[in-house]
């Protein structure tokens, strides 16, 4: 991704969101949230380059800043929450991807945090189905949201999301870090029992 347009396109992907140049300076352009009125996307040209500006987690913060070098704190705004990425083809477009997801999760206070933390605390050796980790996050209707979220994990060495599976006990087919042997593999190498694609779940459930 080193384009305006593509990072537009893609923030505008997000449901309820919109253009605008705020500061009557084509320059600047941003995309905000329709409700609340807030930008989690700001793009503008500097040094030659694209800039975006996004909001981050803290915990985030100074991993993806140590990670990219054309991560940078941000350009005029609280350097604590903010994180400026320089669009120079140094960061893999799936990275940017997930950095502009985070950014439009903090503004709209998405679940998909609250998912994450509930995931975290399934323990080694046992599963969740989705409903169940829809429950731990707060809404037992968002399974299918946490299928989204686990589909997007940004960090699956501490957030398990191999132990995860559907009201059946059925692994995903569509596991998104290996596909369902991959699943398998790790569940077993944690003691759980795999028949025929599926866990026991009156046996391993949480």
């Amino acid at each position: 991704m080193k384009t305006r347009e593509e990072a537009l396109s893609y923030g505008l992907s997000f449901p309820n969101t919109y253009q605008e140049a705020p500061f009557h300076d084509p320059n600047w352009q941003l995309v905000r949230v329709k409700r609340t009125k807030k930008a989690f996307l700001w793009t503008y040209e500097k040094d030659g380059y694209i800039n975006l500006n996004l909001k981050v987690d803290p915990e985030w913060r100074d991993l993806w800043r140590r990670t990219y070098k054309s991560v940078l704190p941000g350009y005029h705004q609280n350097k604590e929450h903010w994180n400026t990425v320089i669009l120079d083809g140094s960061i893999p477009d799936d990275v940017i991807k997930r950095m502009i997801a985070e950014s439009y999760d903090l503004v709209t206070d998405s679940p998909t945090k609250r998912i994450y933390e509930a995931v975290k605390k399934i323990p080694k050796g046992k599963v969740a189905t989705y409903a169940d980790v829809a429950e731990l996050a707060g809404d037992r209707k968002m399974a299918r949201a946490v299928g989204n979220a686990l589909h997007k994990n940004p960090d699956p060495s501490t957030i398990p999301c191999h132990r995860v599976v559907n009201s059946k006990g059925e692994l995903a087919g569509e596991y998104a870090f290996g596909g369902a042997w991959k699943q398998a593999q790790i569940l077993e190498s944690e003691g759980v029992e795999i028949i025929d694609g599926k866990v026991n779940l009156e046996k391993y459930r949480i």
